[in-house]
């Protein structure tokens, strides 16, 4: 069994107020070079990071990173994937872990988690990881839930808790929480680009539920650990700042 993996870095980011947030400086070196270090240390046999932007590009081959420009703005992060496997001709069985660009505190463990997931699902076309969170965290704007049937295949996401908690008698105490971690073999990312649309991707703005309603299988395995502080904001990179020890370069 092929238990190699591949790691992508989409440092694309659009429509924010922050846009130049991976070249943040954290203890002299840009953002996304954490994020890239971060992702060797999950045992993957390539990472890539993958910008519309060349000083990112440059800043990232300085660094010794394999680079993939992405030029077309009107695609959306899985077509975007599907670029990077076509540009690097990889095979269509190949694993590819979808890992956010402004996650620099994530440990590589949860990386190679949701290949290794994928990897043992054979039915499986993806996988994703979650975390159990409280209501007030599942209400929040920012947090996408899922729910899952027993054999633990995602039936669907939402901006929404979901199950609604409609029963007096079972109450519900926690929710999956879609941390934004995902792999995808090569193959199921090329086919994404000619499926149909989706309604229920265009009301809720979640792309994976455009692979569900056209019968894409999902898996999803609670996190083994936590991705850490994202940055979002500028206010988030002294957050990290202070959790990431100062290096020798």
């Amino acid at each position: 069994m092929n238990e190699e993996f591949k790691v992508v870095i989409l440092a694309i980011f659009d429509n924010n107020n922050f846009p130049n947030r991976v070249m943040a400086d954290i203890h002299g070196k840009p953002m996304i070079q954490h994020v890239f270090e971060t992702a060797r240390q999950s045992g993957a046999a390539e990472v890539v990071i993958a910008t519309d932007r060349a000083r990112v590009g440059m800043a990232a081959e300085e660094f010794g990173a394999t680079v993939c420009m992405i030029l077309d703005d009107e695609l959306t992060d899985l077509s975007r994937l599907a670029e990077v496997v076509d540009k690097l001709s990889w095979d269509d069985d190949a694993i590819v872990v979808n890992f956010p660009a402004d996650a620099p505190l994530t440990p590589g463990e949860i990386i190679k988690q949701v290949a290794d997931d994928l990897q043992s699902q054979k039915d499986a076309d993806g996988a994703v990881l979650y975390t159990m969170v409280p209501l007030n965290v599942a209400v929040k704007e920012t947090t996408i839930n899922l729910i899952v049937d027993n054999s633990g295949y995602v039936m669907y996401f939402s901006r929404l808790p979901i199950p609604h908690q409609y029963s007096e008698k079972h109450k519900i105490s926690e929710y999956r929480s879609y941390i934004g971690i995902n792999a995808y073999r090569a193959g199921v990312l090329r086919s994404c680009r000619s499926l149909a649309e989706s309604e229920l991707d265009l009301a809720e703005n979640i792309e994976e539920l455009k692979l569900l309603y056209n019968g894409i299988r999902i898996h999803a395995a609670e996190a083994n650990n936590v991705i850490g502080q994202r940055v979002i904001t500028e206010d988030d990179v002294a957050k990290v700042k202070v959790q990431i020890a100062p290096t020798s370069n």
